[in-house]
């Protein structure tokens, strides 16, 4: 399965163009910088200097479309301050993703959408390294943005947005399960190349009855079927690991809510969004967590960021 990149240099501004017929990176290098960016990009490449040897932050979020929720995206950077996140559900052309918005606030962005649906993004105060998107026509066919890579500081990091799946019954959980095989053919392939690779995203699959908040009302039903979780062990057998179920082996929390229903107020929840990592990132994690911060704010998205951090 083949990959197509092309290394970008962190000391440089870009605008990231994918290309959706070949998906390969097309980098722009923006010239004359102003004296304002230009100081900008010099602190926080001291800042960068400076986290070198501190515990990194990786966090996923499902955004439900960042037109709508850039605002709340700004706030939790900078009172989360993660050093890499990774974004779903963009829904977002490329010509209108913030690059500037997010490059003010100390971040690099990678990034490939579509208008109203998908898309995905990794955002870094790290610098990004050997991107790629495309893969192939299960994993990122042109009307399907779904998975984007990236190397930080020597970590493979894969953002995905799994399909959903609709209904047990439909043609698209058929295509939701030859996709979770195409992702573990990729995975495989990534891992024979990376020890330390953090797999994470919205996954729309609750690995366990301790992910759902009701395992008898939600049992074989889309997103808690035996077909889907048994594709998630299989690419969990390539020697991936649930980081929250690692440090939290028998907390009952959850990352999306339904609008309906007030789920949300009365936690009807699912854990559905992962952070899945291999045995070297393994034996450096320090903490995970659930921030339940953005889904408390007005008009906020179902889903809510997940988090690890490990030793550099």
């Amino acid at each position: 399965m083949g990959l197509t990149s092309r290394k970008w240099d962190p000391g440089l501004s870009y605008h990231k163009v994918w290309h959706r017929d070949e998906f390969r990176c097309l980098d722009r290098k923006a010239k004359n910088l102003s004296p304002t960016l230009a100081s900008k990009r010099k602190l926080r490449q001291r800042q960068g200097n400076s986290r070198k040897d501190q515990i990194v932050k990786i966090a996923s979020w499902n955004v439900n479309s960042l037109n709508m929720r850039m605002s709340h995206l700004a706030d939790w950077l900078q009172t989360a301050a993660p050093d890499v996140v990774c974004l779903q559900e963009t829904k977002m052309e490329d010509h209108k993703f913030p690059v500037q918005a997010l490059e003010d606030l100390g971040y690099e962005a990678a990034f490939t959408g579509q208008k109203s649906y998908n898309g995905v993004a990794i955002l870094s105060r790290c610098g990004l390294s050997d991107v790629c998107t495309g893969f192939d026509d299960v994993l990122n066919a042109a009307d399907q943005r779904r998975v984007i890579a990236a190397t930080i500081r020597g970590v493979r990091v894969i953002n995905v947005y799994v399909v959903n799946g609709q209904a047990l019954d439909s043609d698209k959980f058929q295509f939701k399960l030859r996709w979770l095989t195409a992702l573990t053919s990729l995975v495989a392939a990534e891992l024979s190349q990376h020890r330390e690779l953090v797999l994470l995203g919205d996954f729309n699959i609750a690995p366990g009855d301790l992910d759902v908040y009701d395992p008898i009302a939600w049992g074989g039903q889309i997103h808690c079927s035996k077909p889907e979780r048994d594709a998630l062990e299989k690419l969990c057998a390539l020697g991936l690991h649930d980081s929250y179920r690692t440090m939290m082996p028998t907390t009952k929390a959850f990352s999306w809510w339904d609008y309906r229903q007030a789920a949300y107020a009365r936690n009807m929840g699912l854990r559905i969004d992962l952070a899945l990592i291999s045995d070297a990132i393994k034996a450096r994690l320090q903490a995970v967590g659930i921030d339940k911060n953005p889904r408390e704010q007005a008009g906020p998205s179902d889903h809510t960021p997940v988090w690890l951090s490990v030793t550099p």
